[in-house]
């Protein structure tokens, strides 16, 4: 039996200075707020009562830094530099003048500093010195810019900050968002007369590039391209974006334009590196952070035992849902503005309606003054709630990563983290959403009963001590790089003089693409000869096909949509839907329809899904051995079926009970990093067969909870399998797989630090204080057999006997 583990589909940016900030030059006026309670106090605040003060572990107290100002180049334009002051920035930080110049002297720049650090400004004031000068051309249309960001709410963002600081330099700069929100009506206008225009890759891959006859005389006067939050370009979704830009930079050169690359990110490993990986150019870094911060209060959090017990008998701690939205609550009674950021969009809804009904106990006008904000709602509910949240009508926002991104949430004086977000650089990403603008600000993060929450709470050095990640993107994935290739065809006709661009894999995915008559070769040339649109291969998220539709049954009202990928665990027939604090039990779920139908309803549990996994090895690219024992890296077939459901009391995840399901096999071809042992080693461990599944079983659960900590990735990124005698290795195996077609690079990363991953894995089991196992260390909450069976003793047992050979 084979026991699974199914994924579903800074530190340098507060670096403690002892030195007293300088006063900053963004304007504080509209965001400074003199009833604002410190840090120190909101914390102090948060731990009163019963026990409180014993959940917080850790507390890190950031202090202020200072700033260092510069000048701007002396190319910017003397109007810009004067729509800057009037916006109320007199000197700009060392950062922004340095990227301002390297972006003047054409070559592609990457500014990695920290949250509102101004990297904006850094990348706006050259592109509109750009578009000034364009404005002046004799002929032709001028200079224009296109602006890319990873969701429509920073770009819907982004638009209020051009325009508000272009307004004084008149009609040569004309913003505009050309997204799937434009009406159509207003979309021949920005493809005309737009100079500086704000999309997302999205668009950019199915609308702009196929269309580019139409954008012809924007693309030719293509002088910068701004890449926004380009971080987040990592993974599957990262490979996609740096074949979408290598697609854009192909059609610029056929209109005669060679567009410089201005890349934003938050502080992050080797910044340089990867966006050199994501454009295909080289790239220049500027990390050197000059900007000023105010103190950062940060508390690592972590919930209570209860006295129910789990699986198997476990304890179980209180869940980072509920305990987030209590302190939501508290601090919206003190009048904290805050946002609450949890990782899915269940967790957004279900802390908003904690929230509100605890806060409508003490004065029912305040729990209209919380609301959940995630993906899939419509997009006027985004902009009202972005709205209502810039303009302070809103004290407490609980959020999924829409809002961990770019978007101006100035005066805020709390976060919330419901749960480690996968990555330290988002960590910091979502901790810099407070006190922006030089204020003081408070950072929480609530563990949840995890292996990796629970060891960072009780290991703040994992945190605070160490650099972010770098950013892992493989452009070329085979999986990736093929629908690009047949994209990029149908655009204009493929010659050997792309191969270069595309990178080495052309050669050997073009006969393929031939042999599968998705393109034809004429002559010195590959075309694109179907009738379907060819954008239409790639799925740029990763998300695996046409979004299920969320409808209400009764009145056919369209709630919002799911990606493909989650369907199957998300809105199967009796699952819990939660949309606008509002809670829905799903009736059907049609596949070929893509529509699941649900009801509003009052269920007293949540659900969960349950599957099973199968992993086939296709290849070993490369294995190493270690002692008696193997460490592979190769290719594999995961065959997976989501089987049933369980149904959990909210608040205590009681098991209320269990619901068969029947739903289609999905097969993911993909890469994965796998170990084996020998008999002669389980000897020597002492691991009996009678508990070998469970040494196995229990070993593949900790070791995917703790590989976020080196890889950039989220635990729901990745899947695994264990198996105490796999048929193709014929040994004990544990496999640990990336969640997408063709690999992420996330189990290249964990083959190339094994040992290090593994030891903290082996460290974390050892340390948690449970006698059996438990949520802390090794049960996981998506595991397709009920966390059974596990052996955490076993599980230490071959652990070490694994690494003494590695």
């Amino acid at each position: 039996m084979a026991f699974n583990h199914l994924p579903a589909g800074v530190h340098d940016a507060f670096a403690p200075l002892s030195v007293t900030p300088v006063t900053h030059s963004v304007p504080m006026a509209k965001n400074h707020r003199s009833d604002r309670t410190p840090p120190q106090a909101l914390l102090r605040s948060l731990a009163a009562g019963s026990d409180r003060a014993s959940r917080i572990t850790h507390t890190e107290h950031l202090p202020p830094r200072a700033g260092r100002h510069a000048v701007w180049p002396h190319r910017i334009r003397a109007e810009v530099i004067a729509a800057v002051r009037e916006y109320g920035i007199e000197h700009p930080w060392a950062h922004q003048a340095l990227a301002a110049e390297h972006a003047l002297d054409g070559d592609s720049v990457v500014v990695s500093t920290g949250t509102a650090s101004g990297k904006s400004l850094a990348y706006l004031v050259p592109v509109l010195s750009a578009l000034l000068d364009g404005s002046e051309a004799p002929n032709g249309r001028g200079a224009t810019a296109l602006y890319l960001a990873p969701t429509k709410a920073l770009a819907a963002d982004q638009l209020r900050s051009v325009k508000e600081l272009s307004q004084p330099l008149g009609t040569a700069v004309r913003p505009a968002v050309y997204d799937g929100d434009t009406p159509v009506e207003e979309r021949e206008w920005v493809r005309q007369y737009g100079t500086y225009v704000l999309t997302n890759p999205d668009m950019l891959h199915r609308g702009i590039l196929p269309s580019h006859p139409r954008w012809s005389s924007f693309l030719k006067s293509l002088k910068y391209v701004v890449v926004d939050e380009c971080h987040t370009y990592r993974g599957v979704f990262g490979s996609h974006v740096a074949q979408v830009l290598r697609r854009l930079r192909r059609l610029c050169a056929r209109y005669g334009s060679s567009p410089v690359f201005l890349l934003a990110s938050a502080t992050a490993a080797e910044p340089a590196v990867a966006a050199s990986r994501l454009t295909g150019l080289p790239v220049v870094e500027v990390a050197d952070d000059a900007s000023p911060r105010g103190e950062l209060v940060f508390a690592l959090w972590e919930p209570p035992l209860t006295e129910l017990h789990g699986e198997k008998g476990a304890p179980v701690r209180r869940t980072a849902i509920a305990e987030t939205a209590d302190l939501l609550t508290d601090l919206a009674v003190q009048g904290a503005r805050t946002v609450a950021f949890v990782r899915s969009r269940r967790g957004a809804e279900l802390i908003s309606v904690i929230a509100q009904e605890r806060l409508a106990e003490v004065d029912r006008s305040l729990a209209r003054r919380v609301a959940a904000y995630r993906g899939g709602y419509l997009p006027e509910e985004r902009r009202a709630l972005e709205q209502a949240l810039h303009s302070g009508e809103l004290l407490g926002l609980a959020a999924t990563t829409a809002l961990e991104l770019g978007v101006d949430v100035s005066g805020l004086d709390a976060v919330l983290i419901a749960g480690y977000p996968g990555t330290r650089a988002s960590l910091w990403q979502q901790a810099g959403r407070a006190g922006r603008g030089g204020e003081g600000a408070l950072a929480v993060l609530v563990a949840r009963d995890d292996p990796l929450d629970t060891f960072l709470v009780h290991h703040p050095e994992a945190l605070f001590d160490q650099p972010v990640e770098s950013t892992v993107l493989d452009p070329d994935n085979p999986y990736v790089l093929a629908p690009h290739l047949c994209a990029a065809a149908s655009e204009l006709p493929l010659t050997e003089e792309d191969f270069e661009l595309f990178g080495p894999s052309v050669k050997d995915l073009l006969p393929q693409l031939e042999a599968a008559r998705l393109l034809r070769r004429r002559t010195k040339a590959w075309h694109w000869t179907r009738r379907e649109r060819a954008a239409d291969l790639a799925d740029i998220r990763g998300e695996g096909g046409t979004p299920v539709q969320i409808v209400e049954a009764g009145t056919g009202r369209l709630l919002g949509t799911v990606d493909a990928g989650s369907a199957h665990t998300s809105v199967h027939e009796g699952a819990v839907h939660l949309h606008q604090g509002r809670t829905y039990l799903v009736r059907a779920l049609d596949l070929d329809d893509s529509t699941a139908l649900v009801e509003e309803a009052d269920p007293p549990y949540s659900t969960v899904a349950r599957d099973t996994t199968a992993v086939a090895v296709l290849s070993v690219d490369t294995e190493i051995p270690w002692g008696e024992g193997k460490l592979h890296y190769g290719s594999v077939e995961v065959t997976n079926q989501v089987v049933s459901f369980l149904r959990r009391r909210v608040l205590t995840g009681e098991v209320l009970g269990e619901t068969k399901l029947d739903l289609p096999p999905r097969k993911l071809r993909t890469r994965a990093v796998w170990w084996t042992v020998t008999e002669d080693q389980l000897d020597r461990a002492n691991i009996p067969p009678e508990i070998l599944g469970g040494a196995l079983h229990a070993a593949e659960h900790a070791s995917i909870g703790m590989l976020p900590l080196f890889a950039t990735c989220d635990r729901w990124d990745i899947g695994g399998v264990s198996i105490p005698l796999h048929p193709d290795t014929l040994l004990p195996t544990v496999f640990v797989y990336d969640g997408h077609p063709g690999g992420a690079g996330f189990s290249e990363r964990a083959f190339h630090t094994a040992r290090t991953w593994l030891t903290a894995t082996l460290d974390a089991i050892k340390s948690c204080p449970c006698d059996a196992g438990c949520p802390s260390c090794i049960q996981s909450p998506k595991c397709g057999n009920g966390n059974e069976p596990l052996h955490k003793r076993g599980a230490i047992r071959l652990l070490g006997e694994l690494l003494r050979g590695a």
